[in-house]
């Protein structure tokens, strides 16, 4: 397909703004198509593609811009728009930049140095490095630097995955089920499922497996105390009230009145009335000590980094910073001391993050064991084999893009014992 000039003006434009990292990606570019409402959705697809790709691949494309002429948002979004569509399919190009995309395609990127295909900033990739070593580093980047797969949970109070999967497959979409999340199903491609009585209906949720398996860790059983300490906007809270088929009482504490508004209408589409949304000022909040050694279950899906996420938010590997890092491990470690407090003797409580680094995971759960000796960690293999999950772990559950195919995810099981 050939593609309209103001494409490329766009796409230049949307970059200046977004490589500024002065806020997410996703939030700027939707403001940006807010202010230019005569763009079409097939333009629109393009201009985002574009501006992701050149995020995943910033340090390669920035290797490659150097030997080009004119603006570098500019030479930046050539690059993409030619690896998306084909130099063929851009218009408005200069001889220059005509032939100038032409000498790239000569380029073998393969031989370009591996910290530079990698695409991770310099101290992230030390960090992977030296904790995964440098071949299953360079794997994992690669696999960070592709788009995710869009999954689904379903909504077991509403349907059987069996049933969902034949509708799905008779729209057509081409689907299948996810191997190790019980409820989950993995389209092939994006489609536009806001618009499908499934979705409208409470049928199904977007959620990664990753996200489903650490809701099904928890264990959550019928009739029992549940709290969502960090809910979010919901997408756990929703697969726990239908794990506990609706009954018990299932809290979602949230610090922020947005995400809370969010979660409403989910809420309303699951059927769900098992689920009592809490906003809280902080993790001391006095509406948390109320059930002090109270809960059977609490889940901790702490605030974190999020590098975990990057197939979807590529962005992100550009604005976190090793600071940063360093303070999120300390409120981490509140949080979770704050939320260990909730669950009463033989209860669990589950840490989670979306982070691939230690010190927001494993050192997190070991300096609060140390502290903390009434809980003990409950291995995750013998957690997996009471979920009926078929995944091989140690201590944790660490999953990985590369391997699993899920968002990175990390999870440890603690169990009160007096």
């Amino acid at each position: 397909m050939k593609l309209a000039p103001l494409v490329l003006r766009h796409t230049e434009q949307v970059l200046k703004d977004v490589l500024q990292f002065k806020g997410p990606a996703d939030v700027l570019i939707s403001r940006y198509f807010r202010s230019h409402a005569k763009l079409g959705m097939r333009e629109r697809a393009a201009i985002a593609e574009s501006v992701y790709l050149v995020l995943r691949n910033r340090l390669v494309y920035n290797n490659l811009a150097e030997s080009g002429h004119g603006p570098q948002p500019r030479r930046l979004a050539l690059l993409a728009l030619s690896d998306l569509y084909g130099i063929d399919a851009l218009s408005g190009l200069t001889e220059g930049e005509q032939a100038w995309l032409e000498h790239i395609k000569t380029i073998d990127r393969q031989q370009l140095p591996a910290r530079l295909r990698a695409n991770l900033p310099d101290w992230l990739y030390q960090r992977l490095v030296q904790q995964y070593g440098e071949a299953e580093a360079i794997q994992m980047a690669e696999i960070l630097n592709t788009p995710a797969p869009l999954d689904l949970r379903v909504n077991t109070l509403k349907n059987r995955r069996e049933e969902v999967v034949k509708v799905l497959k008779e729209v057509p979409v081409d689907c299948e089920m996810t191997p190790y999340a019980a409820s989950g199903i993995r389209l092939a491609k994006k489609i536009a499922l806001q618009n499908m009585p499934l979705f409208k209906d409470g049928g199904v949720e977007v959620q990664d497996e990753g996200s489903q398996l650490l809701a099904q860790i928890v264990g959550a059983k019928r009739g029992e105390l549940v709290v969502d300490f960090c809910a979010g906007a919901g997408g756990k809270t929703l697969a726990l009230g239908a794990a506990m088929r609706n009954t018990g009482r299932l809290y979602a504490f949230e610090v922020s009145e947005k995400r809370l508004s969010n979660m409403k209408p989910r809420l309303a589409r699951s059927g769900l009335s098992n689920v009592h949304p809490v906003k809280i000022a902080h993790e001391h909040d006095a509406r948390i000590k109320r059930l002090a050694r109270k809960a059977d279950r609490v889940l901790v899906d702490s605030p974190c980094s999020g590098l975990g996420t990057l197939r979807r938010n590529p962005d992100l590997k550009w604005r976190q910073t090793e600071d940063a890092i360093a303070e999120m491990s300390a409120k981490q470690r509140g949080i979770l001391e704050s939320a260990a407090r909730l669950v009463k003797t033989g209860g669990r409580l589950v840490y989670a993050t979306c982070s691939l680094l230690e010190d927001e995971n494993e050192k997190v759960v070991a300096d609060f064991l140390a502290k903390d000796p009434r809980y003990q960690l409950v291995p995750m293999h013998q957690v997996l084999a009471e979920a009926k999950v078929g995944l091989e772990m140690g201590d944790y559950l660490k999953l990985l893009p590369h391997k699993h195919q899920t968002d990175g995810f990390f999870a440890a099981v603690l169990e009160r014992r007096e």
